[in-house]
């Protein structure tokens, strides 16, 4: 703290060492901006992974208040990093082409804190040599995932939650379960409680994270359309394939089984 008075605005933020940062390799105007857009996505990623363990945290200590708190911060950021897509489709695809030549097999599938904010979400299906090599994505799969610290945070609030679904396996795949979404319709039953406040709280997340999957979909399409993504991937028919694929299942069902005074979003 005894540096304190002398701190500069750029000697907090570092701003010599994050502004060397970006080194386009051609002369080609828009690689900049693709450079500045793809880093400032890690670092929102870095800081949903950030929030993501504090919601799991307050979830499990069954803190109703901090945990809605994380969620809608969690979404805010999401419709942040999608909204910085309708920066990057300004680039037109005769300007992209003009430098993709040099990504060689770099691809944004290979983004690390991506897949394991999928894996926080509850994605286990990775392939082995993702696995091998990446020790933080090894970690979060062997973790309960996002889900399963709602179900403790439910069970805590004094809901009925199946003990197999407590007790289960977390390293393996969340599959939809009737017993749980027995739990949530008796959660939905009183919408204004906190604990209906927070599952939809967790709605909002997932749709933030399907409309990101959206928008980066149509982003692709406008600028390679049905070209094979850099590094070899499917690109825009592979994410198409992950459309619609909720993180949390068992709350988009209930909402088919609820009678009167329908579930919404918040």
């Amino acid at each position: 703290m005894a540096d304190s008075p002398t701190m500069t605005y750029g000697g907090y933020l570092r701003l010599d060492d994050l502004l060397s940062c970006q080194e386009p390799k051609t002369r080609a105007h828009d690689e900049l901006l693709f450079v500045i857009i793809h880093q400032v996505y890690e670092l929102w990623f870095k800081q949903i992974l950030h929030e993501a363990a504090l919601l799991q945290h307050r979830l499990e200590e069954g803190n109703s208040a901090g945990s809605l708190a994380t969620a809608r911060r969690i979404t805010k950021i999401l419709k942040t990093v999608v909204g910085q897509l309708d920066v990057l489709e300004t680039m037109t695809p005769r300007q992209f082409a003009a430098f993709r030549d040099v990504l060689g097999s770099s691809s944004g599938f290979q983004s690390e804190q991506f897949r394991e904010i999928e894996a926080v979400l509850g994605r286990r299906a990775f392939p082995a040599s993702v696995l091998r090599d990446d020790e933080r994505l090894r970690a979060a799969v062997s973790r309960p995932s996002m889900f399963d610290s709602l179900l403790r945070y439910l069970d805590g609030h004094g809901f009925t939650v199946p003990q197999e679904a407590l007790d289960r396996d977390t390293s393996t795949p969340w599959e939809a379960d009737a017993g749980v979404q027995k739990t949530l319709l008796a959660v939905y039953s009183d919408e204004s409680a906190p604990a209906a406040e927070v599952c939809e709280a967790l709605v909002d997340m997932d749709e933030g994270v399907q409309e990101w999957r959206y928008r980066h979909l149509k982003m692709v399409e406008r600028t390679i359309g049905a070209k094979i993504g850099t590094g070899g991937s499917a690109g825009a028919d592979y994410l198409r394939r992950t459309l619609f694929a909720p993180a949390f299942p068992d709350l988009w069902e209930v909402r088919s089984q609820t009678e009167e005074s329908p579930v919404h979003g918040g």
